[in-house]
């Protein structure tokens, strides 16, 4: 354990004993959020993503060890383990390094070498590497031997040789050196298969593309496996060097090279030295090459997965953050054409009210009936937002709205355009159906587009997060790993915000720090049985819930306007006496110093210190007491898509529109319009300046201004600028490509498009 966490501390460039008590409150049920915020003293400050990434970190290091343990275990039971070789593996340090050691013990199929041995040849294959002075044909002659399947000279070479193949392809040293300079030097390219151009016609951009393949972002390297796992491309790793050195020409390559002085095998004109020559080629291009392409595909798929799953936990992390329209009654809208716009009016408490469905699109064209029956819902329940889902008929039914706030001012109505993504998958849930057991699928999209508005984090965390939408091929990758991602940043972000006791759903209760789905229920069981929770100690009463439970928990849930105005904050219960100890050195009340910054700047924390709680933990009680129960996502407010934009085809280039970034990526973002096809602002029409990651000018969520620069209705893709001075592109300007540069042109090796923006479009995704 001390030597985990003394690794993680310099990962992390922190103290060992920081690390140790993390660890040790992890391992003792302690979350994440309930450490970074309450147990500041313990682990010295560290915050919730240094906790993450150590969480992570301790659980490939757990995993690390366990294989290791696997391993020797296995390399004893042969009788092969010496002090050495012990030696070697307990100082791997990653999962790659220790199956590389364990590779030349690995139980296998029978091979071509272990045939070779089981004949008796191993002290011919060491006999000519240790003597290349001896003749090879010659030494063979006395290893004849038609018992053991060995018929001539030649069968008793080309076993010797396939055991010294399988000897240098299985030596970890030689194998981990050769993987790291043909990982910085190789090129890894994409060809069509020629019967699948027709139908591979979105992976266009791959037919013929080359790229340094430790330089391949992740969305490019992501295309490219997707497009070879349809059959519709063939990809290749080219080591360059390597065949410029040997092309037209018998000489060894670079590589062959590093392996015969690995193995100490020179050219000195002696009778092996030729056949080991050959040997080592064989072994290079047989064995050990093909081995290496494996992993370093693994190696850029994985890295790739991981960006991937980063980014989908960042827009995530976005959108759950969204600013919430408030405790406001919503209709929401869920636009159709032939089967109707299904309508769902809630109140300030997300409380579903009334449903109806109307049908004022073609082919019923019931328009004026229903902004009657709209107004009408509006009046009865104070409606005072209407949110309408971005998806078919979006934009007509914006229209319906536009017209119902025209007709009838005296409602004071605004409307808005929401995310519907997920909706569908709420609506089929088993939660949906508990909660609305007689209501339509369909209609349920509509109450959660309506509750959606009012508050994204409280609606979304019912929805599976990898359904919400907002990854780059988010269903390529590893999803057992994204669903741990994107559960952690669920648990951040609910934590981050707080939750209400008292209106809280069960998933949204199952996601606060220390509670799981049994505990919420039974906190919803219990409020609906004795009504509202009037202080945080009543918690306690809950069936199930424990002191353990307790303490994880009572921080992040809020009880409003309850016995305790400490119970609507952050303050953790267990802190009440320090809150207790400053009301009684300065003579006041609770209510008196709520919200009272003048008075709570006044107090120096150094005076309220003792030996449970630090001078963090005081210092977060005053600065909360200032703020009680602050909520941290940003303002409320939305886009205004322009009228008579509402299509692909309205658009020109050059319109100045404004639009909602609905996914952040590594090359870019996607902006809704308001035309039901996201365009595309690549990460070069950005900014002015130079930025390295998107993620640095935008998040989901904001709104931006942008001006249109390409329309391709065939494909479907829309280019996008926020650099509103830009110039517009010719639109008949050639195609960029991209091309490899030259060697001697090194060290910037791939060309880079003239036109950005055009080239954005011939490599980005095809739609989010």
């Amino acid at each position: 354990m001390s030597t985990i966490c003394e690794r993680i501390a310099k990962e992390l460039n922190v103290k060992e004993n920081q690390v140790q008590a993390a660890v040790e409150l992890l391992d003792g049920g302690a979350t994440v959020p309930f450490i970074a915020r309450y147990r500041k003293e313990a682990t010295g400050g560290l915050d919730d993503t240094q906790l993450r990434t150590l969480e992570e970190r301790l659980r490939y290091l757990r995993e690390l060890d366990e294989r290791r343990a696997v391993i020797l275990k296995s390399i004893e039971e042969q009788g092969k383990l010496t002090p050495d070789l012990e030696m070697v593996i307990q100082a791997a340090d990653t999962k790659q390094r220790l199956e590389d050691l364990y590779l030349p013990f690995k139980p296998k199929r029978r091979t071509k070498a272990q045939i070779a041995r089981e004949a008796g040849l191993e002290p011919l294959a060491h006999a000519l590497l240790y003597d290349p002075t001896l003749v090879p044909e010659q030494a063979a002659e006395s290893y004849v031997n038609e018992e053991k399947n060995v018929p001539d000279v030649a069968a008793a070479l080309d076993g010797a040789r396939q055991i010294l193949i399988e000897d240098f392809s299985e030596d970890a040293e030689l194998i981990g050196r050769l993987r790291e300079i043909v990982w910085e030097n190789a090129v890894l390219q994409s060809k069509v298969v020629e019967e699948k151009k027709e139908e591979g016609a979105k992976f266009s951009d791959y037919f013929d593309y080359k790229e340094e393949i430790r330089k391949i972002p992740s969305h490019r390297a992501l295309a490219m496996f997707r497009g070879r796992n349809e059959g519709i491309l063939q990809l290749t790793l080219l080591t360059e060097k390597e065949e410029e050195e040997t092309a037209g020409k018998h000489e060894p390559g670079e590589y062959e090279r590093m392996i015969a002085k690995h193995v100490n095998i020179r050219e000195e004109g002696r009778p092996a030295d030729a056949w080991l020559r050959e040997t080592v080629r064989w072994a290079w291009r047989v064995r050990i090459f093909t081995h290496i392409d494996v992993d370093l595909k693994m190696r850029l798929w994985k890295a790739a997965e991981e960006e991937a799953i980063n980014v989908f936990a960042h827009n995530l992390r976005d959108l759950l953050l969204a600013a919430p329209a408030g405790p406001r009654a919503t209709m929401g809208l869920d636009p159709g054409l032939r089967t109707g716009v299904k309508v769902a009016v809630v109140d300030a408490t997300g409380k579903l009210l009334q449903t109806a469905t109307i049908y004022p699109h073609a082919p019923q064209n019931k328009w004026s009936e229903s902004i009657v029956v709209l107004a009408d819902l509006c009046e009865k329940h104070n409606v005072e937002l209407i949110s309408i889902g971005n998806g078919t008929a979006s934009r007509e039914t914006d229209r319906l709205a536009i017209e119902l706030i025209k007709t009838h001012p005296a409602l004071k109505l605004n409307k808005l355009v929401v995310s519907e993504a997920g909706a569908s998958v709420y609506s089929a849930s088993e939660f949906a159906a508990l909660e609305f057991p007689d209501l339509d699928v369909s209609l349920r999209g509509a109450v959660s587009i309506a509750r959606r508005l009012q508050d994204p984090l409280a609606e979304l965390v019912k929805i599976e997060p990898k359904s919400i939408g907002v990854g780059q091929y988010q269903h390529d990758v590893s999803q057992p790993q994204l669903a741990r991602t994107l559960d952690t940043v669920v648990e951040d972000c609910v934590n981050a915000v707080g939750v209400d006791v008292n209106t809280a759903s069960v998933p949204l209760l199952a996601r606060v720090s220390g509670l799981n789905a049994g505990h919420a229920k039974n906190i919803v069981n219990y409020r609906n049985e004795k009504g509202a929770f009037r202080n945080r100690k009543e918690l306690k009463k809950v069936p199930r819930l424990g002191e353990k439970t307790f303490e994880q928990a009572a921080g992040f849930l809020r009880i409003m306007n309850g016995e305790n105005p400490l119970d609507a904050s952050a303050v953790h219960p267990e802190a009440y006496p320090v809150v207790e100890r400053i009301l009684k050195t300065n003579q006041c009340d609770i209510q008196s110093i709520i919200g009272d910054g003048a008075f709570l700047h006044r107090l120096s924390p150094h005076d309220y210190v003792d030996e449970k709680f630090g001078l963090p933990t005081v210092t977060d009680i005053i600065a909360e007491m200032e703020k009680p129960g602050r909520d941290p996502r940003p303002e409320f407010k939305t886009a205004v898509f322009k009228e008579g934009v509402e299509d692909m085809q309205d658009l020109k280039t050059g319109m100045v529109l404004e639009g909602v970034v609905t996914n952040v990526a590594n090359f870019g973002a996607f902006v809704d319009i308001g035309v039901h096809q996201d365009g595309l602002v690549h990460i070069s029409a950005m900014s002015n300046t130079f930025i390295k990651d998107p993620r640095d000018v935008v998040k989901a969520g904001d709104v931006v201004k942008v001006k249109v620069v390409s329309i391709d209705l065939k494909r479907k893709r829309i280019g996008l600028t926020m650099r509103l001075d830009d110039p517009i592109a010719d639109p008949d300007q050639p195609r960029a490509t991209i091309a490899r540069k030259p060697r001697e042109q090194a060290p910037e090796r791939r060309a880079k498009p003239k036109n950005e923006m055009a080239a954005a479009f011939e490599r980005a995704l095809r739609k989010k």
